[in-house]
């Protein structure tokens, strides 16, 4: 038999409440679920809150020496909590608008040649194998945790999976620059890899508020790598209009006969 009090407070007044407590035999730890109220029905407390805090408000307390710890269970899963996030974020969120900038931005350079296409399909693979790693930790973390979930959270998580999986098979099934599908295929290719890029930005920023760090230091480091990406790609599509316009200027020029094409340079040097 264990006797002991429980304070608690009733109209911002402190209550103490004494009970006893008869344990096993040879037994002297009890497992303590606490939680607090939003308020009371007549004479009954309603149901606590049910986010992942208040789930997870378990600890063990040994009658016999006073001490108590919490389960290592919750420990383990805020490591997996980090490394889930932080492998996500970087993968989802960094490194696959890296490939769609690559992409769009460095094909146009004759200098580089093929290496273009090596950089952007090894960075995408490289992000995308990264982001099944915190996929599969995601969904650990959710066979951890029953009763909890973020229905947002989890099917944008399963929808940005499932179009960068699409992506990667698109490699597989990439069709040569003569074929009639080729057209099709750079449709499907564009429309599935900016949906992944958006739904990856806004997923990452919904992980951050289901891990409570909406305020914190690593969500500033990723506003910071993010802003990087957005001024470069700012930049380069600013470049591009410039490389653009100036090309088209020329061309018309051409066709008016105010710049000699090629053509006529070569043949001014011929003379009957």
């Amino acid at each position: 038999m264990y006797g002991g009090k429980m304070a608690t407070i009733h109209n911002g007044a402190p209550i103490q409440i004494y009970a006893k407590l008869k344990l096993e035999s040879n037994k002297t730890n009890i497992h303590l679920v606490w939680n607090r109220g939003l308020y009371v029905q007549g004479y009954s407390p309603t149901i606590h809150p049910t986010t992942s805090i208040d789930l997870s408000s378990i600890s063990t307390f040994d009658v016999l020496s006073g001490s108590a710890s919490s389960t290592s269970q919750h420990s383990d899963m805020k490591m997996l909590r980090v490394v889930h996030g932080a492998i996500n974020a970087i993968s989802w969120g960094i490194l696959l608008p890296m490939g769609a900038i690559t992409a769009r931005y460095l094909r146009h350079i004759e200098t580089l040649g093929p290496t273009w296409f090596y950089a952007h399909a090894g960075i995408q693979l490289f992000g995308f194998v990264l982001g099944t790693v915190g996929f599969g930790i995601g969904i650990l973390l959710g066979q951890m945790s029953p009763g909890v979930e973020y229905g947002l959270h989890r099917k944008l998580g399963i929808a940005v999976f499932c179009l960068g999986a699409l992506q990667t098979l698109a490699l597989l099934f990439r069709p040569n620059e003569r074929n009639k599908f080729r057209k099709y295929w750079k449709s499907y290719h564009h429309f599935v890899g900016y949906s992944c890029v958006v739904l990856g930005f806004v997923n990452v920023f919904q992980g951050f508020e289901v891990i409570g760090a909406s305020r914190s230091y690593a969500k500033l480091s990723y506003c910071l790598g993010l802003s990087t990406l957005i001024g470069v790609s700012i930049a380069l599509e600013v470049n591009s209009w410039v490389i653009f316009c100036r090309k088209s200027k020329e061309d018309k020029m051409r066709r008016d006969g105010l710049i000699a094409t090629s053509s006529d340079k070569g043949s001014s040097g011929i003379h009957n």
